[in-house]
């Protein structure tokens, strides 16, 4: 199938509009412990018995796998991550395979794949200069962020390609980015290259500790000076192809515990029931 030209599918759709951030209930704010499905239209296709496909990564392309699990595994968080090269060059790029890993000691983990000319500026950096910093991209920055990932030669500086300011930071050599509402100064912890299975280095996992929190005041909560306000933050997060998703909408579920639950009348039926369940599979019933 022929796509049309992107500015031309871009150019059909609505404006770019700040839609107030809200909180609604929960899609089953009547849920029951085992009561699997909510009701949402097109529930019925999560159903256990829906067709079902079974890919074997080592039997596709790596560019097919990729599509797939981009699509699959998302909204990812994306970490805008700053280096500067052992001999003073700044480097400043998108990376969506990252997440946080423990509050104590705080502790982040970036990946980076490799190209067919091996790696990245950003992981070369890393591993030559042991800091890096990472920014919470946000939506009045995105268009910013996303330029930065050009594959622009090494000594092309990206902050000033992206028109984004550098603002110095107090551990490591690298600048944060200064629109960044929030910055992390990182300390390389543990690197760990991937291979292909037929031992080709297809990219390496970065485990960094953190040694800043750099964080813009209004994004907090004015009553808890730990708590951030996500409709001040703006998160983007990126999903499949080359699209970004937004934060607009919440709900709350407060997280059970089995002190208040588990001797229930509904969590003991849920629980007999699956236990019938594999007594009368097990029987042959």
């Amino acid at each position: 199938m022929t796509r049309a030209p992107f500015k031309e599918t871009e150019a059909s759709r609505p404006d770019f509009t700040t839609t107030p951030f809200t909180y609604t209930k929960p899609p089953n704010p009547s849920f029951r412990p085992g009561g699997g499905l909510n009701s949402l239209p097109g529930a019925d296709a999560f159903r256990p018995d829906s067709k079902w496909r079974t890919l074997v990564p080592e039997e596709h392309g790596p560019m097919q796998v990729y599509k797939m699990l981009m699509g699959a595994i998302s909204p990812r968080p994306v970490a805008f991550v700053s280096t500067v090269s052992s001999d003073g060059v700044r480097n400043v790029a998108p990376f969506s395979f990252f997440n946080v890993l423990s509050p104590y000691p705080v502790t982040i983990v970036v990946s980076f794949a490799h190209t067919e000319k091996g790696m990245k500026d950003t992981t070369k950096n890393i591993l030559e200069t042991k800091g890096f910093t990472v920014g919470i991209i946000s939506e009045t920055w995105v268009e910013a962020a996303n330029i930065a990932s050009v594959d622009a030669p090494p000594d092309v500086d990206e902050f000033a390609l992206a028109g984004l300011t550098p603002r110095a930071s107090e551990v490591v050599a690298a600048p944060h980015v200064a629109e960044a509402a929030v910055s992390l100064e990182a300390e390389l912890l543990h690197s760990y290259h991937l291979k292909a299975p037929d031992g080709t280095p297809t990219g390496t996992v970065i485990l960094a500790t953190v040694k800043r929190i750099h964080a813009k005041d209004f994004i907090f909560d004015e009553n808890d000076e730990y708590r951030v306000l996500t409709e001040r933050l703006r998160p983007v997060s990126r999903l499949g192809g080359i699209s970004y998703g937004r934060i607009t909408e919440a709900y709350d579920l407060v997280r059970p515990t089995w002190a208040d639950i588990g001797q229930s009348d509904d969590v003991q039926a849920a629980l007999n029931a699956a236990k019938d369940g594999k007594d009368a599979k097990a029987s042959g019933q």
